[in-house]
């Protein structure tokens, strides 16, 4: 009995490190001064610009989204939607990324898979100008089956404290604008695989491809968008629209005694959720809890700012809708 015998080879381990180690170096920026393979990934912040910089972190993952990337065959997108989710949960807060680490977990070692998860992290972390500065791989036989994969990464980003956004300053009349997602993101996978399991390359009405292609686009950055708007006084308030659903995750920003009036036929909802909900006969109210239903990000905005925000918007090619309000609880 060896260490391999046992399910853990530690060369494929070596074999991924030396697949990923030139892409990874793609996304390093002036303040990454290790190379992947150190104990600890070094990154040395410069705050020039800041009068009073505050780090914001997070960790998520992409949840059973990765069981169709297993299904499929296809690698790289999963590993861009766990960028861009983790990217967009500190940006609704005012914070541009600094460095990025993740976590894969595997039954088995498969050092050409894992290494195709990783092209689509360096993919999203240059795009977002995020370094990829560490991770953690890890082989665990008889904690996942030999062909699965867990994934999981963590953020950390700065925002000046005077540009915070937490949602204090809104107030009754306020706007909600949102911004489209590119389906259905991160969340609410366990329901679509339970609704088309066994049906993935089918195809539907709507649909540019096959639904496991369609449940497979890139959970999308909003960076490029809302960055600019870094301490804009019209912007009240930002919510990235994960599980919970549109007004779940807005009410996390809201103060107490106010709610949301939505107005859900406001904005044009990607075929894929009418076919979720036509096929697994899901409740309109489940749909609206588990869903983004085609608003990935949702922006809180003064009334008598609206007009500019949205001229930004459109300045951008940036597509929004005016999706309801701030109302008195």
């Amino acid at each position: 009995m060896d260490y391999k015998k046992a399910g853990v080879d530690i060369s494929a381990g070596e074999e991924f490190v030396r697949l990923i180690k030139p892409q990874v170096r793609q996304t390093f920026t002036p303040g990454v001064i290790t190379d992947i393979g150190a104990f600890g990934g070094f990154f040395q912040p410069d705050f020039t610009g800041y009068s009073k910089p505050v780090l914001v972190s997070s960790i998520d993952g992409v949840g059973t989204k990765l069981k169709i990337a297993i299904e499929l065959g296809i690698y790289d997108t999963v590993g861009s939607c766990l960028v861009n989710h983790c990217v967009n949960d500190i940006l609704v807060c005012g914070a541009k990324p600094l460095f990025f680490l993740d976590y894969y977990a595997c039954g088995r070692l498969s050092p050409s898979i894992a290494a195709g998860v990783v092209t689509g992290m360096v993919k999203a972390c240059r795009e977002n100008g995020c370094a990829l500065i560490g991770g953690e791989t890890a082989e665990m036989p008889g904690v996942y089956d030999e062909a699965d994969f867990d994934l999981a990464g963590s953020i950390v980003g700065v925002v000046d404290h005077a540009k915070i956004v937490n949602g204090s300053t809104i107030g009754e009349g306020d706007v909600l604008v949102g911004l489209p997602s590119t389906g259905l993101h991160t969340n609410g996978y366990s329901l679509a695989r339970k609704v088309f399991e066994g049906r993935m390359r089918e195809r539907f009405a709507g649909l540019d491809g096959t639904v496991g292609e369609e449940l497979l686009r890139v959970h999308r950055s909003y960076l490029q968008v809302i960055a600019p708007l870094s301490g804009n006084i019209d912007v009240r308030g930002l919510s990235h629209i994960t599980g919970g659903g549109l007004t779940g995750n807005t009410m996390r920003i809201v103060p107490k005694g106010l709610d949301l009036s939505v107005d859900w036929s406001s904005w044009p909802e990607p075929a894929i959720f009418d076919i979720i909900r036509k096929e697994g006969e899901v409740p309109e109210e489940d749909m609206r809890r588990t869903f983004n239903l085609g608003i990935g990000l949702v922006m809180v905005i003064r009334r008598e700012g609206v007009a500019a925000i949205m001229d930004y918007l459109k300045s951008k090619g940036e597509i929004a809708y005016i999706i309801g309000s701030v109302t008195r609880a």
